[in-house]
């Protein structure tokens, strides 16, 4: 009887030590399967998840997180933060001290430094999910050949005008141009447009043929700069023409640019401007009827190659429940909930399936930002892009008020640049 008993004994150890090997166990397993949706899943089931959303935005987040909790059975906690820069601020000190989110937004031109920092997490999703986007969008999500988030929405500078002052949107720069010349008197003017801000200029400079950085398959090339090439001179030259003619008012340079033109705008002193879907209510709320197209075509025949800003959701590094942080993401960045998002914020998703639906395609902005987005490029989200920004501007700024030639003042940027990139990103 004790023998028996002893190899009774021993075969239910045997039993369980098996059973502590088998999957269920196995938490790296889990945490790596994205999709989910197994028994381990199940097992590894947070009570709540929280999220870190941009400001005045909870009202398109509300309905995707209750149909998630309603989906499976976890509560959604949500908190408002600036996405600018107060989420990225605030995640450095909660992420480490355990208080932080499970998933946050972010603009896509911060990825690159917070995922130095570690501060968020690469994701793992379906091929079919990433296949839902837009490729300019996914790349903006992208650094390092990992994919840091999934995008929540795009915008982009598009052609905005008075519908009282201009009829339609002009085809060409060279049909804003002449109009401009014939509209611009008695403090009037035809088009405005903020290019010795390099965050719009760069749009004529890489329509020329200039660019920031390099980019390959294998990512951006921070030590190739194409901002003094014989394209981004060319770029320049065109935009030194709109400020030495007078098209310009001289108040539109510097940190009261844009109050400057949003001003004259508003007024109906501007009949056009280049600006962002972010001043669409604005202008609206001054009662001005906008239209609102893609940007004419340059002079040579190209677009403006557009920064594209891609807002993202993106899971935090110190979340403990990174698998199911990841399929909140996959669901709050759905069509369905993209197209709330839209229709409560004026948010567009890069979605391809949205695009082309009837909420964004019969919408003359939603549709102009949409089309110009295809045009334009990501802004990079390297941390080397931190050494751009001021001395293009610096180098912008000196010739729009006519004291250096574009050749000489794009020359010494990049000289400052790359030794700025060299002296705070060298290895």
């Amino acid at each position: 009887m004790k023998r028996f008993f002893a190899l009774f004994l021993t075969l239910v150890l045997a039993i369980g030590v098996l059973a502590a090997c088998g999957p269920q166990n196995n938490e790296s397993a889990s945490t790596n399967n994205s999709n989910g949706g197994d028994g381990d899943a199940e097992a590894n089931k947070p009570e709540k998840l929280v999220v870190w959303e941009d400001k005045d935005k909870a009202v398109a987040l509300e309905p995707a997180i209750k149909s998630f909790e309603e989906e499976h059975g976890i509560k959604v906690e949500f908190k408002e933060l600036g996405m600018a820069d107060e989420i990225r601020e605030q995640i450095r000190l909660d992420g480490p001290a355990g208080t932080g989110p499970d998933v946050l937004t972010l603009p896509h031109d911060q990825i690159g430094q917070v995922a130095v920092e570690g501060l968020i997490s690469p994701i793992e999703v379906d091929q079919e999910v990433v296949d839902r986007y837009t490729e300019s969008s996914i790349q903006a999500q992208t650094y390092d050949g990992k994919l840091y988030g999934l995008p929540k929405a795009t915008e982009t500078p598009v052609f905005i005008y008075n519908k009282a002052l201009m009829d339609e949107a002009p085809e060409s720069m060279e049909d804003v141009y002449t109009f401009a010349k014939d509209f611009t008197k008695d403090k009037q003017y035809g088009f405005l447009a903020l290019w010795d801000n390099f965050y719009f200029a760069n749009a004529v400079l890489s329509g020329y043929g200039g660019y920031v950085f390099d980019r390959s398959d294998e990512g951006l090339n921070p030590q190739d700069l194409g901002l003094a090439n014989e394209g981004a001179i060319e770029g320049t030259e065109y935009i030194q023409k709109w400020y030495e003619e007078g098209l310009f008012p001289k108040g539109l340079i510097g940190e009261n640019g844009g109050s400057t033109m949003d001003g004259l705008f508003n007024d109906g002193k501007a009949a056009s401007v280049m600006n962002g879907p972010w001043s669409f209510q604005g202008y609206k709320d001054a009662g001005i009827e906008i239209g609102v197209a893609p940007m004419p075509k340059l002079p040579n025949g190209e677009n403006f190659k557009t920064f594209i800003g891609v807002k993202g959701w993106h899971v935090s590094n110190f979340s403990e429940n990174k698998e199911w942080a990841t399929k909140l993401v996959e669901w709050v960045a759905n069509a369905e909930n993209g197209k709330i998002r839209f229709k409560e914020t004026g948010e567009i998703p890069p979605v391809k399936s949205l695009i082309e639906d009837p909420v964004i395609a019969e919408n003359e902005a939603a549709s102009a930002v949409a089309i110009q987005s295809q045009y334009g490029t990501p802004m990079p989200n390297i941390p080397e892009m931190a050494e751009v920004w001021e001395p293009a501007a610096s180098a912008l700024q000196l010739v729009a008020t006519g004291k250096q030639d574009p050749k000489a003042a794009l020359e010494e940027a990049t000289k400052t640049i790359k030794s700025q990139i060299e002296q705070n990103h060298s290895n």
